[in-house]
């Protein structure tokens, strides 16, 4: 059986997280309420903008049920804003801003600079066998620094930002700062999927 796999679908780049889904053997399904939450075997949070997400989720009545969720051990994967979300503690968060949690991390949003300062990069990540990653990083946040429940599984290793930490795993939740469905690199998602079907 495909596991049934949803993307949040308030903000950021759902439909390719869902062509990338599919393609890893998932059904894909937008997740915009309580009750498709509940018919969901994982998540993806995908990118955008995290302080809108916050409060898109209050506004859907999902921030509640999802934080549940997660610490009830739903397998989630967040990129980007994505990851934001995930973190425990946030470094120059928003007025106001409130994270789903669940994940033993600090980030720092923003990390990376502007949208003008994105860039691309080759990334190894554990778990990913084969050439490294082809990443993304759109005003991309990076882990500051990290717990004990948390594993890193990818670094930036070259440039001003080498050692900056970009990828992170713990139990069932898997983030990275950089968007692997714009880049055509399915491979994070094939993670994600091996993840949500206990196989990894």
């Amino acid at each position: 059986m495909k596991p049934q796999i949803g993307v949040l679908a308030l903000q950021g780049d759902v439909r390719e997280h869902t062509a990338a889904l599919e393609a890893a053997g998932a059904r894909a399904v937008p997740v915009r309420r309580v009750s498709e939450l509940a018919e969901v075997d994982g998540l993806v949070l995908p990118g955008g903008e995290s302080t809108t997400i916050d409060k898109l989720l209050r506004a859907f009545d999902l921030f509640d049920p999802l934080r549940t969720a997660i610490a009830d051990g739903l397998p989630v994967y967040g990129s980007c804003a994505g990851m934001i979300l995930l973190a425990d503690h946030i470094l120059d968060a928003a007025p106001g801003q409130q994270t789903l949690g669940g994940m033993d991390l600090t980030v720092r949003r923003n990390a990376f600079g502007r949208q003008v300062d994105s860039f691309e990069t080759e990334v190894t990540v554990d778990g990913v066998a084969g050439d490294p990653v082809h990443a993304a990083f759109i005003r991309a946040p990076w882990v500051e620094s990290i717990g004990p429940a948390a594993q890193v599984i990818a670094t930036i290793t070259s440039g001003p930002a080498t050692g900056r930490i970009v990828g992170v795993r713990q139990d069932a939740l898997l983030a990275t700062s950089f968007h692997p469905e714009i880049t055509g690199d399915g491979r994070i998602h094939d993670l994600f999927v091996s993840i949500v079907r206990r196989e990894y």
